[in-house]
């Protein structure tokens, strides 16, 4: 496995976790640290010894403010040949269909939301705050604004995004709104994303990871192309799925 500069990663019991590292600029990103999840995003989508993934974070502040402001990241000089931030830190753009949990803590800002916007399920510790700085800055919110339209009410992205500095929203609110499924006391949190994601590793294989593309591919499609295609995903996946089944006990199940 590789060793990595700006985050750890560690594989274990078909569960890929990965931390954030770098707690000192909180957790910002930079041309490293874009460059190692391109390189980590590959490894999970290739390796299917990995089943799961978790994301979280190290330090007391925050799980991530975005962009590292001060180190900035490479721009190419040709606006029309530009990489945007979500093509080397979204999961699915790299065409990651293994389950991702995010475990939030503290401050979850800007560019952080390119991980939150393409995960399975996001769960937070009570003391997570969600908020968008760009306008403050003077900058549009667009990408992070945009996919974040898709998973919450509109009226609700448009607020983060527009009143930046102005505002936080607080777990409780990430909650009620559905940006997060489940609000742990911070000592908990760990634990729980690495409960959770051992569930996700112990079903078979094919149904979990067609499951994930089957519902994102489905998001994009017209209502008549998603009452279609997702048939084929059935085909590619049951066949595997229920030999795997055999060796799969039933779970006692947990009222949420």
């Amino acid at each position: 496995m590789s060793e990595y500069s700006t985050v750890s990663f560690e594989v274990a019991d078909g569960v890929a976790t990965i931390t954030l590292n770098r707690p000192h600029v909180l957790n910002s990103f930079e041309n490293t640290m874009l460059e190692e999840f391109a390189e980590i995003w590959r490894v999970c989508r290739t390796d299917d010894g990995i089943r799961a993934i978790v994301l979280r974070a190290n330090g007391d502040r925050a799980f991530s403010t975005g962009v590292d402001r001060n180190s900035g990241r490479y721009r190419h000089p040709n606006p029309f040949s530009e990489d945007d931030p979500g093509m080397f830190l979204g999961a699915k753009q790299n065409r990651v269909w293994k389950p991702l949990i995010c475990a939030v803590h503290g401050m979850c800002a800007g560019g952080a939301f390119y991980w939150l916007n393409e995960a399975d399920v996001i769960i937070c510790s009570d003391d997570a705050t969600f908020f968008d700085p760009h306008t403050t800055y003077g900058m549009v919110s667009a990408l992070e604004s945009v996919g974040l339209a898709r998973r919450i009410p509109l009226g609700e992205a448009m607020r983060i995004a527009l009143f930046g500095l102005d505002e936080r929203m607080s777990s409780r609110r990430a909650l009620e709104i559905g940006l997060v499924s489940e609000v742990l006391p911070r000592e908990d949190l760990w634990k729980r994303a690495d409960q959770l994601a051992h569930r996700l590793a112990a079903k078979p294989f094919m149904a979990v990871q067609g499951t994930v593309k089957a519902i994102w591919d489905g998001m994009s499609m017209s209502p008549s192309a998603g009452r279609e295609v997702p048939l084929h995903y059935t085909h590619l996946g049951n066949a595997v799925g229920k030999l795997e089944m055999a060796q799969v006990s039933k779970p006692q199940w947990e009222l949420r």
